[in-house]
């Protein structure tokens, strides 16, 4: 069996004890507890022994202290700990997750820098080969690295979840169930119908322990971080509030994948509100019907009755239909000059769109998706 150097030490220096105890208290040697200093072979066996002992304690410290004990020949990796963990649990997951290499070493540093009694959760990132008290010192501090939270492409709150926790100790209900908190969407000044507009999709960073609700003021603070003054400037010369620019630029995301006809879209949009045109976008009908496996918008769908439907009521959704990216509020706040005021697929499938300025040129450019369809055999 393999011993540490630690455990080689430790049973050193406990021989060393039980010897000094033998020297200073066994009567039939002849001494007592108390030495006397005036004897010159008693004093040298006293300095003898100390210096053993302090030469021994010395080279044990500097082990437990100064060697590499973390990841020794391995690669740096987090390390995780879990919120509530005690110093037993930090214990267990080093040593089954092979982070350390010597277990004793670094519980007994961990005691007398009072770590195990200040253990705090989060996500630690150690380097190969790092020392008991650097470890100690950064799990004690509390110092975690951050990690990345992305999300985009999502229709609904509930397609945030997986998303957003993909990388956190919080679960998909945990999170859920603050998003659908209403007092917490009226705190950050939202609703339930435009709530997931305050979502703005990147890549941000947060703690791996960040609770739900720290994560979403987190997010308002981005939310704000974006919408800049000049911006909310923009919004307001072309007379909508940041609100009602996401819910419009939901519908131009939705309705172009080609980001070089998202400000032509947003202009045609523009033109049918200044207008007082109802905006007929097919996607409101699709979020009307919450059927998002709706590939052709039939009549039967233009009479649904819902708040979504723009061909029904005029004006803006009360609420946007997805989430929507950065490049669609942009073109919305700075979409196309132009009289376009209908659009319709092209024909050819490539998700580009014909635009018209009158309903003759519309109806002709219909028809031709429709056959389009009907020769695909995509009927609903």
């Amino acid at each position: 069996m393999e011993y540490s150097n630690t455990v080689l030490c430790v049973a050193g220096f406990s021989q060393l004890l039980k010897t000094f105890s033998i020297v200073f208290q066994n009567p039939q040697l002849g001494f007592s507890f108390v030495p006397d200093m005036k004897k010159p072979k008693i004093l040298a066996i006293v300095i003898i022994v100390f210096s053993t002992m302090l030469s021994s304690f010395a080279f044990y410290a500097f082990q437990i202290i100064y060697s590499p004990n973390f990841l020794v020949q391995g690669q740096s990796k987090a390390l995780i700990i879990p919120t509530n963990s005690t110093f037993k649990d930090v214990q267990n997951i080093v040593y089954d997750q092979r982070y350390v290499n010597d277990l004793i070493s670094f519980s007994f540093l961990s005691k007398l820098m009072k770590y195990h009694k200040n253990v705090k959760p989060g996500l630690y990132y150690l380097d190969a080969d790092m020392t008991n008290i650097d470890v100690i010192r950064l799990l004690r501090s509390g110092e975690q690295t951050a990690v990345n939270v992305t999300f985009n492409n999502a229709r609904l709150l509930e397609d945030l979840a997986p998303k957003i926790t993909k990388n956190l100790e919080m679960t998909e209900g945990e999170f859920l169930s603050e998003i659908h908190n209403d007092s917490m969407q009226q705190a950050l000044g939202f609703d339930s119908l435009n709530f997931i507009g305050m979502f703005i999709p990147n890549t941000y960073q947060a703690y791996w322990n960040t609770s739900p609700e720290q994560l979403l003021v987190k997010l308002k603070t981005e939310y704000d971080k974006f919408w800049s003054e000049e911006r909310k400037n923009k919004a307001q010369s072309i007379g909508m509030s940041p609100k009602e620019v996401s819910v419009l630029a939901s519908i131009v995301q939705a309705e172009t994948a080609n980001e070089n006809e998202l400000k032509t879209v947003a202009g045609l949009y523009m033109n049918r509100l200044k207008k007082g045109i109802a905006l007929q976008a097919d996607p409101t009908l699709v979020f009307a019907a919450q059927d998002f496996t709706i590939k052709r918008v039939l009549n039967v769908h233009k009479e649904i009755d819902s708040p979504y439907n723009t061909y029904k009521y005029k004006g803006l959704p009360p609420g946007p239909i997805n989430m929507p990216e950065k490049k669609a509020i942009d073109a919305v706040l700075n979409y196309g000059q132009h009289k376009y005021l209908y659009m319709c697929a092209k024909e050819d499938f490539s998700e580009n769109h014909n635009f018209a300025t009158n309903l003759k040129d519309h109806l002709r450019n219909a028809e031709k998706y429709q056959r389009a369809l009907n020769k695909a055999r995509v009927y609903k």
